[in-house]
């Protein structure tokens, strides 16, 4: 080259020339940078989207894994609430026995069920019975009434509540329900569940999962730090409560997460977060759950939508080199290309991480319902059945592949109640079912009967459209046995009881018989012989006293019958003296003369009203008077033993709001042992007895709102005691 030539500038400078030397070029030069721009704004609004899309996906399956584990165990405190053992214990807290019986319920059903305990409250939150009794964390005896699901429960409805357990300092879900006794609430029945399954479960996803309550606190997330630290500011109101009622333990204090949101657009549905510990931005996405009243949110690293747009970019610079600088620049377009390819091997290796990742999540939703004891049956709007589970299965015999398609009339529907079942089948699809559920009897496909308790709730989709009905369908049929078992045996105790005192009235009647037929027959005799005389005087009075003597008999006869008949049980006004001087001559003063005892009363000069059933309050003295009078003829006699005379002392009192009726007697007394046991039925110290009359007698005076106590009498013998509340008559 010449040295005075100018120097040719690079290929680079060549470009650059051509670019600013020509107005085409220059045009190009803009499309290049306007779709590298552009390319990188839609790779970042894709990327946000899949992930937006992935987290609706996630949240859908990790909401319903939370609910199934949430309501895995609601039918437990309802189930045990209709027990007679719990029953049982609230009626009689201060009993041993009623407390060791439902210690041993309890355990069983909770080591059945896998919850973590059950147990029983009474009225004022005191637990009186604990699956975990044996345990060194025992509930027994432990006070929870100023927690929130008890305060539910006590109001007559379903409590549900997460907290840090005050005994074990270990936190979990408390379910609640009352317990009834007959319209009063006497009780609550809770059951703990431990939540940390599905905790370890989130633990193993790459970003945090958590769930807040009502007032915005973390209680349940994979990041243990994050635990029990509010989302926003709390009122003082709300932190006083939280304290009061040691939901996340006895010395908690309101502290902020440590994190904080950035923005949240209106064409986003969820928020950002930034953790400042940690340098990381978070795409977070809230579930609400109205039904539990919790909120799920789950997050995503937004550092995958910052690399799609730095990918975009480089291959729509790539595309854009290709476009200005062609074949100058193919080498680097080869290479771009094989990096392409890579990013793209990495994606579908993504692609199928997370496949398998959600085909896992499926299969442990699908075990969480088939571990479900509750059947569960989904409907569309028709009643068609889109879904059941396995519990439902197993409940009718039919499979899923034979229910799911059905329309009314259901396979499983009984043929005798066909008519309710179109009924409550119309209701619930309307819209209409009661929400504190109905009683359905179902056919088995072996021929059996199912009796079950259905709830319905409205199935809505991810879009919020309603698009079904939901129900759950609870089996109570050994409940019905249970309770059908029950009624019989109390109607066959009542029949016996009556069988057993007539049968013992039979020789007294006969006895009380003798004296009034005995002197009709005297008089007859008179008035024939004064009709032979003609003494017309001495024969009307003869004839008197035979019709007075009829009379008496007859007299006898009509109150033994009107006793013994089958009367409705009805409750009345009625005086207790009244009735124990009627017991007293239909029967007690009979038999105490029989056997040589002296009958003494001590009755209130006053009237003594309370409400109710003549006839059996009447039976229950006549019981009472006649098992004293058994007792003071088989008493034995020792040396040394101070003698008291025979007696049988009816004695009425008064006291704050009920009165009383004392049977008294000069018997053997109560040992401990028979004490203790003396109103269980089929407990007897006779030879001949059935044990039935005292538990009877205790049941028809509880029937009438009182009580029946029994205690050694001061001296030797026995006191009966019955307590009826007073009923105040206007005059």
């Amino acid at each position: 080259m010449p040295t005075g030539a100018p120097r040719q500038p690079p290929a680079a400078g060549r470009i650059r020339h051509a670019l600013h030397g020509t107005g085409p070029m220059a045009a190009v030069f803009c499309v290049a940078v306007a779709m590298v721009l552009g390319a990188g704004e839609w790779a970042r609004r894709d990327a946000l989207d899949t992930q937006w899309d992935n987290l609706r996906r996630n949240s859908e399956v990790q909401a319903l894994a939370l609910r199934g584990v949430a309501t895995r165990y609601s039918y437990l405190p309802f189930t045990a609430a209709q027990q007679p053992h719990v029953m049982a214990l609230l009626r009689n807290p201060q009993s041993q026995t009623a407390r060791n019986t439902a210690n041993a319920y309890l355990q069983t059903v909770n080591t059945n069920a896998g919850s973590e305990a059950l147990y029983v409250m009474d009225a004022h939150g005191l637990t009186l019975a604990a699956s975990n009794w044996d345990t060194a964390t025992s509930f027994v005896h432990q006070n929870y009434g100023n927690r929130p699901y008890f305060r539910d429960a006590l109001q007559g409805q379903a409590g549900r509540f997460y907290g840090v357990g005050k005994t074990t300092g270990e936190p979990g879900l408390f379910v609640s329900a009352p317990v009834y006794d007959g319209e009063k609430i006497v009780g609550v029945v809770a059951v703990k569940v431990n939540m940390q399954p599905i905790v370890d479960t989130w633990s193993q996803l790459r970003d945090p999962v958590f769930v807040t309550d009502q007032r915005g606190i973390i209680f349940l997330g994979s990041v243990h730090h994050w635990l029990y630290k509010t989302t926003h500011a709390l009122p003082d109101q709300d932190i006083r409560q939280l304290q009061h009622d040691e939901q996340y333990g006895g010395h908690w204090v309101p502290q902020p997460v440590p994190w904080k949101v950035l923005r949240q657009r209106e064409d986003e549905p969820g928020a950002q977060l930034r953790v400042p510990q940690t340098r990381s931005d978070y795409l977070a996405l809230a579930e609400t759950l109205p039904d539990l009243g919790w909120t799920l949110t789950l997050t995503a690293d937004s550092k995958v939508v910052a690399q799609a747009r730095q990918q975009a970019w480089a291959l729509a610079m790539l595309a854009s080199g290709l476009l200005v600088l062609g074949a100058l620049y193919w080498q680097l377009r080869e290479r771009h290309l094989r990096e392409n390819r890579q990013a793209r091997i990495e994606l579908e290796q993504r692609v199928l991480e997370r496949t398998h990742a959600l085909q896992q999540a499926e299969a442990f939703r699908r075990s969480m319902e088939d571990s479900l004891l509750v059947g569960m049956r989904a409907r569309d709007l028709e009643g068609r059945i889109v879904y059941v589970n396995a519990a439902m299965c197993d409940m009718v015999g039919y499979s899923a592949q034979e229910l799911i398609g059905r329309l009314p009339p259901y396979p499983y529907w009984h043929p005798d109640e066909l008519a309710r079942h179109w009924q409550d089948s119309e209701a619930a699809l309307s819209g209409q079912a009661a929400p504190q559920g109905f009683e359905s009897q179902l056919r088995h496909r072996d021929g059996s009967d199912v009796h079950t308790m259905v709830y319905t709730a409205r199935l809505i989709d991810g879009d919020g459209q309603h698009i079904g009905w939901m129900s759950s369908v609870v089996d109570i049929t050994d409940q019905k046995r249970s309770e059908e078992h029950q009624q019989q045996r109390e109607a066959q105790l009542q029949r016996v009881q009556r069988v057993i005192t007539v049968g013992e009235m039979a020789s007294t009647l006969a006895h009380e018989l003798n004296q009034p037929l005995a002197a009709l027959v005297n008089y007859a005799a008179a008035a024939r012989s004064m009709a032979a005389q003609g003494r017309t005087e001495l024969l009307n009075e003869s004839l008197t006293a035979l019709s007075n003597q009829a009379l008496r008999a007859a007299d006898i006869v009509g109150r033994i019958r009107r006793w013994v008949r089958q009367h409705p049980e009805t409750r009345d006004p009625c005086d207790l003296n009244t009735a124990v001087e009627q017991s007293l001559a239909l029967l007690l003063q009979a038999e105490a003369r029989r056997h040589g005892i002296p009958v003494r009363l001590a009755l209130l000069p006053e009237p003594l009203f309370v409400n109710a059933d003549r006839v059996l309050l009447e039976q229950v003295i006549l019981n009472l008077g006649l098992n004293a009078l058994q007792a003071m003829q088989a008493l034995p006699q020792s040396p040394g033993r101070p003698i008291h005379p025979p007696e049988l002392l009816l004695r009425t009192t008064v006291g704050s709001g009920h009165v009383c009726l004392q049977v008294l007697d000069r018997g053997p007394g109560l040992p401990p042992d028979v004490a203790q046991r003396l109103f269980e039925p089929f407990f007897t110290t006779r030879a001949d007895g059935l044990g039935l009359g005292l538990n009877i007698c205790r049941s028809i005076v509880e029937s009438m709102g009182g009580e029946t106590l029994a205690r050694n009498r001061e001296g030797g013998g026995a006191l009966f005691e019955i307590r009826l509340p007073r009923v105040a008559i206007a005059p």
